[in-house]
């Protein structure tokens, strides 16, 4: 029997991480973002569909000035790509905790096959009687693999914005009636 779930955006955050200078590390969150996954019964390896959206507009790094900066075409282009997706295509388990979540992202109109680590944090019925599912997921993307090339070098040579973005994802699902 196939069971809906959505997510639950009090209980999740979606964070990036790319190096500045190359010796500190900036964080950015999107807050506004969906998922959606189908799957048969309460096991997501049966998953048969997993669709994730952000709205580039709802970018935050704590810096007004850096957030417009990210959502101009120098990186994600809001205007003409006002958000990124995911398209899930396989959740493959290794233990009961251990998973792998492939698929395709599309970052400013470039889609490119990606994988994500996922610890299942398990299921849990909520005081409201509302059955929940958690999840941590990370992993890597190279921006510049998807058209986010805008760089920059300081006088001594050094790299403004690193190329590898690290993703850290805490998902909170509600299975729906």
């Amino acid at each position: 029997m196939a069971t809906q779930w959505n997510i639950d955006t009090a209980h999740s955050e979606i964070q990036f991480k790319v190096k500045h200078l190359m010796i500190t590390t900036v964080t950015g969150y999107f807050t506004n973002f969906s998922l959606t996954a189908v799957t048969n019964s309460q096991n997501f390896a049966t998953a048969s569909q997993i669709e994730f959206t952000a709205d580039i507009n709802s970018i935050t790094t704590n810096n007004e000035q850096r957030d417009g900066h990210l959502k101009s075409a120098d990186f994600f282009d809001a205007e003409q790509f006002p958000q990124l997706t995911f398209s899930g295509k396989k959740y493959d388990t290794k233990n009961d905790e251990e998973a792998v979540i492939t698929g395709d992202l599309t970052i400013k109109g470039v889609t490119q096959p990606v994988s994500f680590n996922v610890e299942f944090g398990g299921i849990v019925v909520d005081p409201y009687g509302q059955t929940k599912a958690g999840f941590t997921v990370s992993g890597k993307i190279n921006r510049s693999a998807f058209g986010l090339t805008w760089g920059a070098v300081t006088e001594a040579g050094k790299v403004v914005v690193g190329d590898e973005i690290k993703l850290h994802a805490e998902i909170q699902l509600i299975q729906q009636a």
